[in-house]
């Protein structure tokens, strides 16, 4: 039996914390994820975190990421990476220093994989 994946264990883990337990995609942006090609997906969610997140310093961290409007937005909130608190408290990347490229690829590749989770379950 195939070892789980390290990606979906941490999504699981975060999914059982009441607040981020009830985001998903509903209405505009799922329909926005379900006709946007998985490669879209990702060049959006980059474009994001390198304008509202990777920063070290944030234009109002804690507040920069919308609840709706787009899919990206609705699963940062869902997988805790819409701060730089949140990121710190759940993926264990400080806040204070810019986000390195690996990390940045790890943000978007959590974000991406909830995306591809909601919109087939």
């Amino acid at each position: 039996m195939p070892s789980p994946d390290p990606l979906d264990e941490k999504l699981d883990a975060i999914a059982q914390h009441p607040f981020r337990a009830k985001f998903h995609l509903h209405g505009r942006e799922r329909v926005t994820a379900e006709l946007s090609s998985p490669s879209t997906m990702r060049l959006h969610a980059h474009d994001l975190i390198a304008r509202r997140l990777a920063p070290a310093e944030p234009h109002r961290d804690g507040k920069q990421t919308p609840y709706r409007g787009h899919p990206v937005f609705v699963a940062q909130h869902a997988t805790a990476t819409c701060c730089r608190t949140c990121l710190e408290r759940w993926h264990l990347i400080p806040k204070g220093r810019e986000l390195s490229r690996e990390e940045r690829g790890y943000v978007v590749d959590v974000i991406c994989r909830w995306i591809e989770r909601e919109v087939a379950g």
